[in-house]
């Protein structure tokens, strides 16, 4: 139950300070992320094509905000694959 709390507690502090930030303007970043279509083939075998290159947006937060991952989360995993 204290965890509980206090993961929620943790939640409506990194709310609060998304939205201090947002006010000023420094709530969100960008980041180059690499993209990757898997395609599956014939005889279960995949081709994985690059598709470029693209900047994501992202929340400066502990959790993700707003439908935005976290940047530090982001910023570790920059390859997605569709």
């Amino acid at each position: 139950m204290v965890l509980a709390a206090s993961l929620a507690l943790l939640y409506a502090g990194d709310w609060t300070v998304l939205r201090v930030r947002l006010s000023h303007g420094t709530a969100y970043r960008t980041v180059a992320v690499n993209q990757f279509l898997a395609t599956p083939l014939k005889g279960n075998k995949v081709e994985y094509d690059w598709t470029g290159t693209v900047q994501q947006s992202c929340s400066r937060s502990i959790f993700p905000q707003a439908g935005s991952p976290a940047c530090w989360w982001l910023e570790r995993h920059t390859t997605q694959w569709q």
